[in-house]
């Protein structure tokens, strides 16, 4: 988010707003007048001059990774295209499920989903549940429908009908905490009208915004809303993942060894309440993985 600063000029106090924005090894710093006094909406105002300055320095390079990204794909035979893929979904379902206490090693995940050979000696729930992932993970890339409360449902539900039944695809009604974070999640009361505000959010801005943004929006959205007893998480990924496939962006994955600067992000964002130092890290997370896109004096 911009930082709010106060200049005096010939003994008179101005507001002003500035973002700063590391590129290349250097900070890019961007400033704008507010006036002397603060407008109410000064939150709005800031949100808008950090999207601003987002849209002038780092879209353009986001651009090019899907205009690169694309280019590669229609180049790639067919098969090489569906192996590079499978090879995404199976890190993919490691990671996910690996930062949520999967004991899989990302070999046994590979060897279970690509030769059906199950792990010895693991918990059958962890098998199971990086079978389901993997089977929804496909219905993600494969569905045209759009993102909705019914289907974030399915979801879940194709997730953990098979090892968590009393809660697959439902809505809590009970109140959740989240183990060593300072942030908690809405009361039960709360979650099916804030699950529909931030759809409602979605399709208002899914056409406006920039659509790593909206990923990333979204994933911080729900997460902060916490909807289910388990599995948020698997369904959140999810959910920045589809976003991303839908709109022609190379998919993210969050691996297990950096999980702690997308948790201390999430929570940051939570407890300070705004979703933007998560966009922020997100973005910079984004650029960052898909680096190999962009052209060497712009990476």
């Amino acid at each position: 988010m911009a930082y709010l600063g106060r200049k005096t000029v010939a003994g008179r106090r101005y507001y002003y707003l500035e973002e700063s924005l590391r590129l290349n090894g250097t900070v890019q710093k961007r400033e704008r007048f507010v006036g002397e006094k603060l407008p109410p909406d000064i939150g709005e105002l800031k949100l808008r001059f950090s999207r601003e300055v987002r849209s002038e320095l780092l879209y353009p390079r986001l651009d090019m990774i899907k205009k690169a990204f694309a280019s590669e794909e229609r180049s790639l035979p067919d098969p090489v295209r569906e192996k590079s893929l499978r090879a995404f979904a199976v890190r993919f379902t490691y990671d996910t499920n690996r930062i949520e206490g999967s004991t899989l090693s990302l070999r046994e995940t590979a060897e279970l989903l690509e030769a059906g050979i199950t792990p010895a000696r693991k918990a059958i729930s962890d098998v199971k549940e990086a079978e389901s992932h993997w089977r929804v993970f496909r219905e993600v890339l494969g569905t045209r429908r759009d993102l909705s409360l019914r289907l974030v449902l399915y979801w879940h539900h194709r997730l953990f009908c098979d090892t968590k039944p009393d809660i697959a695809g439902k809505l809590r009604d009970y109140q959740v905490y989240i183990s060593g974070v300072k942030y908690t999640p809405p009361s039960p009361v709360e979650v099916h009208p804030l699950m529909t505000e931030m759809l409602a959010w979605y399709n208002r801005n899914k056409s406006r915004l920039h659509p790593v943004e909206i990923s990333a929006s979204l994933h911080q959205r729900f997460e902060s809303i916490h909807p289910f007893g388990d599995g948020n998480g698997r369904v959140g990924r999810l959910i920045m993942n589809s976003v991303l496939h839908r709109n022609g962006w190379p998919m993210l994955n969050i691996p297990y060894e950096t999980r702690r600067g997308y948790y201390n992000a999430l929570e940051r964002s939570q407890t300070r309440r705004d979703e933007d130092v998560f966009v922020r890290w997100f973005i910079r997370r984004y650029l960052s993985e898909n680096a190999r896109f962009l052209p060497a004096g712009r990476r």
